[in-house]
């Protein structure tokens, strides 16, 4: 009977240290009122006037239950480049891999696990997502946002991440 309270005990923890924390004494710095909800999944960012798909690449977007359901696909920087090349979502075409400074205008600094506004872009995995901003002094490497804790680094152009895709509004 212990071992079963004990289990049950730490299996709480563990699903309690994956939840989304988020401090009421930051500031937002990406606060639902920066968003305008579009059509067929995607927000306009109304302070830098991007468009935004609300699920990452390989989820799929219900607007009955505002939700991103499945899971993204990883890629490879390259990969990434390569999909958004073309890539035609709510019939609109233009959407881009974003660079640093416009992934990091998503970023909520005020949470953590995920460090992103859940209601505008639900099911965000805590994880890294690619950008086209490449490394300047390391060509193997380009940046990404990990949207865990919302800091940005280098990774690897051949390892596998996450993509979210933008256009100008228009």
């Amino acid at each position: 009977m212990m071992k079963l309270v004990l289990a049950a005990i730490l299996s709480f923890m563990q699903f309690s240290a994956f939840a989304e924390v988020c401090l009421s004494t930051i500031d937002e710095t990406a606060p639902e009122e920066q968003f305008n909800v579009a059509t067929g999944g995607t927000v306009i960012d109304s302070t830098t006037k991007l468009m935004w798909m609300r699920c990452a690449i390989g989820q799929t977007w219900h607007v009955q239950d505002n939700y991103c359901y499945g899971d993204p696909t990883p890629m490879t920087w390259q990969q990434a480049l390569q999909i958004a090349h073309g890539y035609e979502f709510s019939d609109r075409s233009g959407w881009r891999l974003p660079n640093l400074k416009e992934l990091s205008t998503i970023v909520e600094r005020q949470c953590v696990r995920s460090s992103i506004n859940s209601t505008m872009f639900p099911n965000t995995p805590s994880d890294d997502f690619w950008t086209s901003t490449p490394s300047m002094v390391d060509l193997e490497r380009s940046w990404v946002i990990a949207f865990f804790n919302g800091s940005n680094s280098l990774k690897q152009k051949t390892l596998f991440t996450y993509v979210r895709l933008v256009r100008n509004a228009d």
